[in-house]
């Protein structure tokens, strides 16, 4: 379905409690998610029909509407469920998922405490976030303008919709200028993530990575972590100036969309697909694709 538009696609969405065509998915003009990103969403995968991690992404998921000061009028329990079965409607094996949860169109202006809250939840199949030749080689990134903000100036816990404005005009300069993403520093000038996804280097066999004081601590980067430590690296957890990553010898991204991903490049910075990054590629993609005996002792 590559290059098919989103809203002309086949299928069911789960919306609202119920599944409907994919085509009758629609929300009005006036949705106040739309005019003032009230929206949360999470973004997850399927791997072999099982959606790795599923509670705890919709745990965060509930977390962050209760961070933009809603409440999302559906259970963990319902929504997982929706989700497990949704892949089977779609006939979905390795697939992306995306919930969404948003302010509806009852109040129109910066106030809305009273707006319906409505959720809905995606899937379709999607491959490598990166180009696979990109990937395996490393990806490069370039130096993004923009900065995750200070703490004390947006909701940096939730992973809310208005929170990628940024993420988005990054990138696309990013790709304007031949690059597959692009690094953000922070509002202080620290190494912060790229425009999706937690970023670590490796240095003299230990790992490091930016405290997530500011940015999401992804899932992904949470298991990465653990796997590391599960093969015996050294994982620190510190605050990276800009300066540094000339001193670096690796670099790679983790997240849900792109899993564990080589870096190459970040600007004049050039790095190498070494032992420890493949090591961790592999080991996350054994650890998603485990038999489900497997993947419940490892959770």
């Amino acid at each position: 379905m590559a290059g098919i538009p989103f809203d002309q696609r086949d299928g069911e969405i789960w919306f609202d409690g119920k599944f409907i065509p994919w085509a009758d998915a629609k929300v009005h003009v006036l949705t106040h998610g739309l005019h003032y990103a009230s929206a949360v969403f999470e973004g997850e995968r399927a791997y072999n029909g099982r959606i790795f991690k599923s509670a705890e992404h919709t745990g965060r998921l509930h977390a962050s509407a209760e961070v933009l000061g809603f409440e999302i009028p559906f259970s963990s329990e319902v929504i997982n469920a929706a989700k497990e079965e949704l892949l089977k409607r779609m006939n979905l094996v390795d697939a992306y998922l995306r919930p969404i949860a948003w302010r509806g169109s009852e109040m129109m202006g910066v106030s809305a405490q009273h707006n319906t809250i409505h959720l809905a939840i995606a899937a379709w199949e999607w491959p490598s976030y990166f180009k696979p030749e990109e990937r395996l080689k490393g990806i490069r990134l370039d130096m993004a303008k923009y900065r995750r903000p200070d703490p004390a100036t947006a909701p940096f816990k939730s992973k809310a919709a208005g929170l990628y404005m940024i993420c988005t005009l990054s990138k696309h300069e990013a790709e304007r200028k031949g690059y597959a993403d692009a690094l953000m520093l922070d509002w202080r000038g620290q190494v912060a993530e790229a425009t999706g996804a937690n970023v670590f280097f490796v240095k003299d066999g230990k790992i490091h990575t930016p405290k997530p004081d500011c940015f999401l601590n992804g899932i992904t980067r949470r298991t990465v972590i653990d796997l590391a430590k599960a093969r015996g690296f050294e994982v620190i957890e510190r605050v990276i100036m800009p300066e540094e990553l000339d001193g670096f010898e690796q670099c790679f991204l983790t997240g849900t969309a792109a899993e564990v991903t080589p870096v190459s490049e970040i600007g004049p910075h050039s790095f190498t697909v070494g032992e420890i990054t493949k090591s961790l590629m592999l080991d996350y993609d054994a650890l998603v694709r485990a038999d489900p005996a497997g993947l419940k002792a490892a959770e």
